[in-house]
């Protein structure tokens, strides 16, 4: 078993509530959801790059270390230390959501088409050898830091069998035949970034995990490797992409992208199995998709939210991740309050787009390209609770308003079936029967004549 899985899946070594117009946040589908799923934020212009790194290594931290290919030799000011709540805040803001509505009673007219206008218009929302035997090996160790909690070198090679021999002499636990995986970064003549736990930098830290690893550098590809991760992986992994860009949208170059179903009202049963119908809904798309596409669960501009799972990133913290373009930008007002609709004018300029993809060797033979689009709609993961009205009704709509609530209970279990795969016999079951109709209460006059 791998000792250590890295924050991009390439591990080589070891409530609030949103305005009534869009209903009411109540829970969300995180990256803690999927097990042992890896986050990582790139954030991207022109041909700048900055990648953040999470780190979810459990186990004797002796024996972590991970290897990145990396396209230039990266001086030390480009390798930074990062803070693990940037990520879990960009997790919380952009997770596939739930939100709930309730219907007003159908006897008052006005107020029950003026909602139906509303919803129709709402958002859809170390320790190396001698230098003659690298020789012989041949690799270089291009560079040496140490980096807060990480001891890192900058490694290149001539042979993949010369890395993975250097590796292993040097207390690298690699797993086997790792040279095919790291052959083809070597024809294309990209270095290695190397990370071990310093252990004395580490404690004096106090932090009980391993905080992200950030590097910035330049690059004309637009890429994050996964074949290393799936060198010895027993099994499909899961992967979280946070793309911040200036202009749009990003995409796959090299695999289909497209979106998790969203906007469907499912059965009210789910405020309480959110967690498993997501993780059903998500494996039932990869399926449907033959294993093979990453799915877009979030687009949209940092500089509000709408319904609002957390708030937007403030810029200290989007300057934190890397987003180098803030200081082209206005200063935003001291004290102002995060919009929750489109800025007026300004704003911070970066689009989030938030991709997850599950991938293993037979399904995904190349590492992930991306490229930015010019695309700058929004989308969210989102899923609508719809509650009934139960209260007294007396009109001539009463009747057909249950009608509708009947045909849409059916149309919620046929719709939650197709999601998931799960039984429709099962979720009819767990949804119960339709509520009896309320009992009228006439105006008091109407008993008196009949």
């Amino acid at each position: 078993m791998l000792p250590v899985r890295l924050a991009l899946a390439v591990t080589l070594l070891t409530a609030a509530t949103a305005d009534a117009f869009c209903g009411f946040y109540v829970g969300k589908a995180d990256a803690q959801l999927f097990n042992d799923a890896s986050q990582v934020a790139l954030v991207r212009d022109g041909e700048r790059t900055v990648l953040t790194m999470s780190n979810d290594y459990k186990g004797p931290l002796t024996e972590f270390a991970l290897v990145v290919p990396v396209p230039t030799v990266l001086q030390k000011e480009q390798i930074h230390i990062g803070e693990r709540k940037l990520l879990e805040h960009l997790d919380a803001y952009s997770a596939p959501r739930l939100v709930e509505y309730f219907d007003r009673n159908p006897c008052d007219r006005v107020m029950y088409e003026k909602d139906a206008r509303a919803a129709q218009s709402a958002p859809m929302a170390a320790g190396a050898m001698g230098g003659a035997r690298d020789k012989v090996l041949g690799v270089t160790v291009e560079a040496r830091y140490t980096v807060g909690e990480y001891d890192i070198l900058i490694l290149s090679a001539k042979e993949s069998s010369g890395l993975e021999t250097w590796l292993r002499e040097n207390g690298y636990r690699i797993p086997a035949k790792a040279s095919a995986a790291l052959q083809p970064y070597i024809r294309q003549d990209m270095k290695f970034f190397v990370a071990k736990v310093n252990l004395k930098e580490q404690a004096a830290t106090g932090a009980q995990y391993l905080r992200p690893l950030q590097i910035a550098y330049e690059s004309k590809k637009f890429m994050l490797p996964i074949r290393l991760g799936m060198a010895n992986a027993k099994g499909a992994q899961d992967m979280v992409v946070f793309a911040l860009t200036r202009r749009g949208r990003v995409e796959s170059a090299n695999y289909r992208t497209t979106r998790v179903p969203s906007n469907l009202t499912v059965p009210e049963f789910i405020k309480g199995e959110f967690g498993p119908f997501y993780k059903a809904t998500f494996a039932r798309s990869v399926e449907k998709e033959g294993g093979r596409a990453l799915f877009t669960e979030y687009t949209w501009d940092m500089g509000w939210c709408d319904p609002c799972a957390a708030d937007p990133l403030s810029r200290d913290e989007l300057q934190s991740l890397g987003v180098f373009w803030l200081e082209d930008l206005p200063q935003p007002v001291s004290g102002a309050p995060v919009p929750r609709r489109p800025p007026v004018g300004g704003g911070v300029n970066v689009l989030l787009t938030r991709l997850h993809v599950r991938y293993d060797a037979e399904h995904f033979p190349e590492d992930l390209v991306f490229q930015e689009t010019s695309d700058r709609s929004n989308f969210q993961a989102r899923y609508i609770l719809q509650h009934a009205y139960t209260g007294t009704m007396d009109c001539s709509e009463a009747d057909a308003y249950r009608r509708s609530v009947s045909e849409r209970r059916a149309k919620e279990a046929e719709v939650l079936a197709n999601l998931t795969g799960w039984s429709i016999e099962d979720i009819r079951k767990k949804m119960g029967p339709d509520a009896p109709p309320p009992k009228n209460d006439p105006a008091w006059w109407k008993k008196i004549w009949k």
